[in-house]
Parts: structure tokens; sequence; C-alpha cells
């Protein structure tokens, strides 16, 4: 991807993701940091890898950056801050490409210091980056966004609708953080619900159509953020509700959150409420995101 033209360069940020079972140890050692993980999370870990086959992050985010290159014309990159290809390795294959002004996005839209607080601290110090960051904190409101989530939704949960012959409630749902950070005043429980708020306008759903649930609390013990999707789901069976339509606004491709947590683990639980569960396809190479993207990057250009 070299240019030495190039001046300006693009950056897609992402958690990584192993791409086969193999790999889980050392992914978990990347998370941790090197400390010890237990065995029953290492065994669980690896099960929801195994369960899915392989997680297609990688792969959705390389393509994702390849239609935004496509369309803005300048040079762009994925980096991973647990998985290859690493941010330190990319921003050294940056500096070889002589980029001198890195527009950073991160693909969680909701800004927290779980996701955009650790990318930051990746990218290193001002005094140590290799050339100007100019780094968007969050995208969680833009048009296109709250556009693409929509279309995904709209279509989706209207074919889902007349399967059941009835109204589905739809859950939106984002991934869970440690209580701790909101408490210390971390925007993205906010962010989370107005991107849901905003979709449901979008799509045209009433307030009574649609909730929100935080999925995917950590292993690690402590408290996080809720309500999770499984007390949503039986509040929901509860009320008399026969089906769920799930719609995560926190992730912009599928991944093991998405392929394992809702396709596999809500879905088994909702049956064994003895109701059917949907889910909206997820971004990945939608057109529509690729316009958000160029957008934000847009925005930045002198």
């Amino acid at each position: 991807m070299s240019n030495a033209k190039a001046k300006t360069g693009v950056l897609l940020l992402a958690h990584g993701s192993p791409d086969k079972v193999e790999e889980v140890p050392e992914f978990l050692r990347a998370i941790t940091r090197g400390r010890p993980v237990s065995p029953e999370v290492m065994k669980e870990v690896k099960h929801r890898y195994a369960a899915i086959g392989q997680s297609p992050l990688t792969c959705w985010t390389l393509t994702q950056r390849d239609q935004l290159q496509a369309k803005i014309g300048l040079p762009s990159y994925v980096g991973m801050r647990n998985w290859k290809p690493f941010i330190a390795d990319v921003l050294s294959e940056m500096k070889a490409d002589h980029i001198e002004r890195a527009i950073v996005i991160c693909m969680a839209p909701q800004n927290s210091r779980t996701s955009v607080g650790l990318y930051r601290a990746a990218l290193g110090g001002e005094n140590s980056q290799p050339f100007a960051i100019d780094f968007i904190e969050s995208w969680h409101n833009h048009p296109l966004l709250v556009r693409a989530f929509g279309e995904k939704l709209q279509s989706s949960w209207q074919t889902a609708c007349r399967e059941l012959g009835l109204k589905i409630p739809v859950i939106f749902t984002a991934h869970s953080v440690p209580q701790r950070t909101i408490t210390d005043g971390d925007p993205y429980e906010r962010q989370a619900k107005e991107t849901a708020r905003l979709v449901a306008q979008q799509t045209g759903l009433g307030e009574s159509d649609w909730v929100f649930a935080f999925q995917s609390q950590g292993m690690s013990g402590g408290e996080w953020l809720g309500p999770t999707v499984e007390d949503t789901i039986s509040g929901l069976r509860a009320r008399g509700n026969s089906g769920v339509f799930i719609q995560p606004i926190g992730f912009v491709c599928d991944h093991v959150e998405v392929l394992y947590d809702i396709d596999i683990g809500f879905k088994r639980f909702a049956a064994q409420q003895g109701m059917r569960l949907w889910r909206a396809d997820s971004l990945n190479d939608s057109a529509i995101l690729t316009a958000a993207l160029a957008d934000l990057v847009k925005s930045r250009l002198p």
C-alpha cells in the first residue's frame, strides 16, 4: 500500500479476533496483557469460537477498509488492539508509507474508555506518535449510520412479524461495560441509547415497540451494565410476547458477540422461554456504512 505522495491516511481500529480456536489462548493473553486466564474462561471462550467456526471480524473490517479506500481515494489501514494486524505494526507500516497525518476511526460508534480510551492508549502518547493523529471520538448519531441500521432493521423485522403473524418487540443491544465506567462519567450508555432511539425513529417504531438491553457482560466478575438481554427476554415473555427481534447497534459487523451470543446463546434462551428470536443482519459490507465512514473522513479534510 506504499504511496510516497500520500500525506493523509485513514486508520480503522477494532478490538481484534482470533482466526481459529487454536489461537484463543494467545488472543486472551493479549486482552489480559499477560495476566493468567482461568481454565473455566479459557474453555468457555474456546467453545464459543468453535461453535461459530471462525470469527469474520478481521475479514469484514478489511472489507470495510477496502470499500472506504475505493470511495475516498486515501490510503486506508486497519489496526487491531488485541490481534493481528496489531496497531503498533500498522503505525509502522503507515510511517513507511510516508503518512504524515492519520484520521482515526474506532469501529465501535459509541465512545467509551473501554474502547476509544484503550485505542487512544494503544496509539501512544502525542510525543511518541510517528505522525499527527486526528481521532474521531464517536459517531453514534451520524445520520448515515442510523440509516444503515434502520434499513437492516426494517426489512428483517417486517419479515419476522409476517412469519409470526404478530408485531414483534425489538430489543436494541450494545456491548455491556463495567458499571464503574459509567459511574465515573463515561458517555457510553447515553450514546448507545441515543443510537437506539434514533434508529427506532428512523424505522417508525413507537415507544412501546422497543426496549434496550446490554449484552455480552464480562466473565471477570464485578457489576456490569444492564439490563441483560436474558432478563429483557424474560420480561417480554411475561407480558405475553411469543417472539423477539434483536438489533445490535454497537457493532458494525459480524463477530463472536453476534454469531454466538445472539444467534446461539440468546436464541437458545428464548426457545427455553417458549419464544422465537430473530436478528437484523449486521452492516458488514453495507454501502451506507461506507458512505458514513467516508463522510466522517471528509469532515476532517482541509
